[in-house]
């Protein structure tokens, strides 16, 4: 016996397939695309660590410390 699990689709909240669904965890292309579209305009944001508030200052690290 299998069983079709079903989760909300992360942006409108529809029930989404979860197995044999390419758009994982989306119901659809459409919502992962818009989606992925909030994170190109800057909408979402993973915070950082301290050492990131200052990223040019890192990147000369990197590239001086070899």
């Amino acid at each position: 016996m299998t069983t079709n699990k079903t989760r909300p689709c992360p942006l409108c909240k529809k029930p989404a397939s979860w197995d044999n669904n390419k758009w994982r965890p989306f119901c659809s292309e459409r919502c992962k695309m818009i989606d992925l579209g909030f994170w190109a305009m800057g909408e979402y944001k993973v915070e950082g660590c301290e050492d990131e508030k200052n990223p040019q200052e890192n990147e000369d690290k990197i590239f001086t410390d070899s």
